[in-house]
């Protein structure tokens, strides 16, 4: 999904889905985000025991449910997004941008240094 366009569609669907269940009320920010690192150590939890090797190479059942796990992730951002008022777009681009002047490709090549270690 790179396409705005595909982030409204979804973000207008959990509204619309939200709304049907009266879930309104439960989705403050506080409540979402917490949702939202549940999620994401579910995720986690599909790779905690694997090598580098065999998280790159997950079985099609593991892929499966990896790919619900990541649904779930997005949903959640999404929401949250929606209910903060954020471009979920627009703040990754300028993300993309702040993190390409921290680590400037001919400087950083190669390596997981942090920033603030060159």
């Amino acid at each position: 999904m790179t396409d705005a366009a595909d982030l409204l569609l979804l973000r207008d669907k959990l509204r619309e889905f939200a709304f049907a269940r009266d879930w309104d009320q439960f989705h403050s920010p506080k409540n979402l985000s917490m949702a939202l690192m549940v999620e994401v150590a579910e995720l986690m939890e599909h790779f905690q025991w694997l090598t580098e090797a065999q998280s790159a190479d997950l079985q099609p059942g593991k892929q499966a449910e990896v790919a619900e796990e990541l649904a779930d992730v997005l949903l959640y951002l999404v929401r949250l997004s929606d209910k903060l008022g954020v471009n979920l777009k627009d703040a990754a681009l300028q993300k993309i941008e702040k993190n390409a002047a921290k680590y400037p490709a001919d400087r950083v090549r190669g390596s997981a240094k942090k920033y603030s270690e060159y």
